[in-house]
């Protein structure tokens, strides 16, 4: 398995649970990303911890508002997660579209996924819609700093 950092992949024995996503919550994260561009989409992957299973995709407005960034809105992101806690789930993950390159994390992405206030376990999902076919890839970040180590992406139902 590689993972991707800033600069160049390295080899990683962390090997993380499949991201298990439902067509309609892929559905749901292109057509977000379709109705925000030329801007980047996000939002939240919620679904039971520890097993990499989304049951649904909350939209969230990207505060930045640009075409190269995102930054999920606070009070949106707050709703989400008592949304998930009274449902007894979590989020699990965080999505967002790549409108101008492919659905590998940027040196940016990297970053703002080892900051100290984002959970470790959660998962990275980039949505490209950069050329025609959409393109959904997901990674953890590798607790042994190696980077960020690409995940399975599998569709159910």
């Amino acid at each position: 398995m590689t993972s991707v950092d800033a600069h160049e992949p390295r080899a990683s024995s962390f090997r993380p649970a499949p991201l298990r996503i439902g067509r309609v919550a892929w559905l749901q994260i292109l057509a977000e990303a379709w109705r925000v561009y030329p801007e980047e989409a996000c939002g939240v992957l919620v679904g039971p911890t520890g097993t990499g299973e989304v049951v649904r995709f909350e939209p969230i407005t990207n505060a930045d508002a640009s075409t190269r960034v995102f930054t999920l809105d606070g009070a949106e992101f707050a709703k989400a997660t008592l949304r998930a806690d009274r449902e007894d789930l979590d989020v699990i993950g965080v999505v967002h579209s790549h409108t101008h390159t492919s659905a590998l994390p940027s040196p940016t992405d990297v970053a703002e996924a080892r900051k100290p206030l984002v959970p470790p376990t959660w998962y990275w999902a980039i949505a490209s819609v950069a050329w025609g076919e959409p393109e959904l890839r997901a990674h953890m970040v590798d607790p042994d700093g190696a980077g960020m180590v690409e995940t399975a992406v599998v569709l159910t139902h």
